[in-house]
C-alpha cells in the first residue's frame, strides 16, 4: 500500500498550475446521459474518481474517451444499453448516484445501487428521491437499489429543498431538463460547480434560469444536444495549497485559480494572517508575520466549505491563540483529529466543534489516512512539522488530488510516495 512520506519546515516558494474541479466533471460526465450526441469536456482531472465515473458511464452504454492532442479533454457519447448501475461500482464513490435523475429522465427507467454509508457519515440521497418523485418519478427500495420509473415522462414542478444539497440539485436539475413544463427548485445549492453545469446543460439546448441563485428554474425541453464545455478550475484545491503556502511559512502563485469561486474562504484566510493577491492569471497566497486562530463553521456555498475544514483545522494547530471549529455538514467528519494530536496538535473535540489551541511548532509522526481531505490536511501538517512524517492509506488523496507530491516538490518540499 503507498504512503506518502514528509520531511517539514521548509517553506514553500514556486508556482503551481490548479486543475479542472472533480466535483464540478463528475456531474458533467453524468450529463452526457441526457442526450444520444457527443459531449466534449476539456479542463478533466486524471483521478480515480474520473477513472471510476467512466467506468460507470460505460455500464450504461456510454464510450468515455481521452482525446490524444489534450489527456485533460474527455468525448463522451453513444446510446444507453443498460439502465443499472451497479453495487459493485456506486459502493466506490458517492457521486455515482448522479446518474439516476439523467437516465430517468432519458429512459424512463433507472435501476442505481444505494451508495450506503461512508467514513464522514452517512449522507443519504432522500432528497435526491423526493425530488424525482414531485417530478412524477414512482420510486421503491429494493434489495439495496433505487427502483425509478417514469412511463409517462417526467413533468414540470415547484421543489424546495429543505437543506441546499449539492447532489439533490444537481439531479433534480439534470432530470427537470428532459421533464414537460417548467420546474422551479427553490432552496437550491449554489456552489460554483453547480452553475458550472447548469451553463453546460444550457450549451446542451436545456433552458435553465436563476444561475447561481438559489431559486433555479427549467423549461423542460425534448431532446438535448451535443457540446463542448470547459471544467472550472477547482477551488479546493485552490484552498489546499494556500494552506500550504501558509502553513509552510512560503509564498506561492497560484495559477489558472479564481478567488471569486473560493466563496469565505479568502476571507477567513485573511483573518487567520494570509495574504492572497489576485493578478489576473492567477492567485498568490503568502503568509504574513504570523497566523492567528479565526473560528470558522462549516455551511453550504458561499460559506466555508467542509470540504476545506479538515486543511483548515491543520494550519489553526500552527496558529497563535485559540480557534473554534464547528462542522455543520456532515457527521463524523473529524477523524483527522486524533492523528493531528500524534503530532503534537493540541484540539479536542465537543459535539460539533473542536477547540484547537496553537502549538509553536508539530513534530513529524506515522499517521493514518480517513478519507480524502483528511488525508490532505496530514500533508500539510507534515509540512509544518519538524522530522520526518509518514502519511498511510494514500490512495484517499488519489480521488481528488492529481500530482499533489510533484506539485509540492517543485515549490520545494520533501515529500515523495513509497510504494
Amino acid at each position: 500500500m503507498h504512503r506518502i512520506r514528509i520531511r517539514g519546515c521548509r517553506p514553500l516558494s514556486g508556482e503551481i498550475s490548479i486543475g479542472g474541479a472533480k466535483n464540478a466533471a463528475l456531474p458533467l460526465m453524468a450529463a452526457a446521459l441526457l442526450t444520444e450526441e457527443r459531449l466534449i469536456l476539456s479542463n478533466v482531472p486524471q483521478l480515480a474518481d474520473i477513472h471510476t465515473m467512466a467506468t460507470l458511464l460505460a455500464q450504461h452504454g456510454i464510450t468515455v474517451e481521452r482525446v490524444a492532442r489534450d489527456r485533460r479533454m474527455l468525448a463522451l457519447g453513444g446510446a444507453i444499453t443498460n439502465p443499472e448501475a451497479p453495487y459493485d461500482i456506486v459502493r466506490k464513490m458517492r457521486a455515482s448516484v448522479l446518474v439516476l435523475g439523467p437516465l430517468l429522465a432519458r429512459l424512463g427507467q433507472a435501476r442505481v445501487s444505494l451508495p450506503g454509508g461512508c467514513a464522514i457519515g452517512t449522507r443519504p440521497v432522500d432528497l435526491h428521491l423526493k425530488g424525482l418523485e414531485q417530478l412524477g418519478a414512482q420510486i421503491t427500495l429494493e434489495g439495496g437499489y433505487i427502483q425509478a420509473t417514469a412511463p409517462c415522462r417526467l413533468t414540470g414542478a415547484k421543489i424546495v429543498l429543505p437543506f441546499a444539497s449539492v447532489g439533490a440539485t444537481e439531479n433534480i436539475l439534470m432530470a427537470a431538463c428532459l421533464a414537460k413544463g417548467r420546474t422551479v427548485l427553490a432552496n437550491a445549492a449554489r456552489e460554483p460547480e453547480i452553475a458550472d453545469l447548469a451553463a453546460c446543460l444550457n450549451k446542451m439546448g436545456a433552458l435553465i434560469g436563476g444561475i447561481g441563485t438559489d431559486r433555479l428554474t427549467i423549461d423542460g425541453v425534448a431532446r438535448l444536444h451535443g457540446a463542448e464545455h470547459e471544467t472550472i478550475p477547482d477551488r479546493i484545491e485552490t484552498g489546499t495549497y494556500a494552506v500550504a503556502a501558509a502553513i509552510s511559512g512560503g509564498a506561492i502563485r497560484l495559477r489558472c485559480a479564481r478567488l471569486d469561486h473560493l466563496g469565505s474562504v479568502v476571507r477567513i484566510l485573511r483573518e487567520a494572517g494570509v495574504e492572497i493577491i489576485e493578478d489576473g492569471g492567477g492567485v498568490t497566497v503568502r503568509r504574513l508575520d504570523g497566523l492567528h486562530g479565526v473560528d470558522v463553521m462549516t455551511e453550504p456555498y458561499p460559506g466555508f466549505p467542509t470540504d476545506m475544514q479538515a486543511q483548515f483545522m491543520a494550519l489553526m494547530s500552527v496558529a497563535e491563540g485559540a480557534a473554534m471549529v464547528t462542522e455543520t455538514i456532515f457527521e463524523n467528519r473529524f477523524m483527522h483529529v486524533p492523528e493531528l494530536n500524534r503530532m503534537g496538535a493540541r484540539i479536542n473535540v465537543h459535539g460539533a466543534s473542536a477547540i484547537v489551541r496553537g502549538v509553536a511548532t508539530l513534530s513529524g509522526a506515522p499517521v493514518m489516512a480517513t478519507d480524502l481531505r483528511a488525508s490532505v490536511s496530514l500533508v500539510l501538517a507534515g509540512l509544518a512539522a519538524k522530522g520526518e512524517t509518514v502519511v498511510n492509506r494514500v490512495y484517499h488523496l488519489d480521488r481528488g488530488y492529481e500530482a499533489l507530491e510533484s506539485k509540492l516538490a517543485a515549490c520545494g518540499a520533501a515529500i515523495e510516495r513509497l510504494v
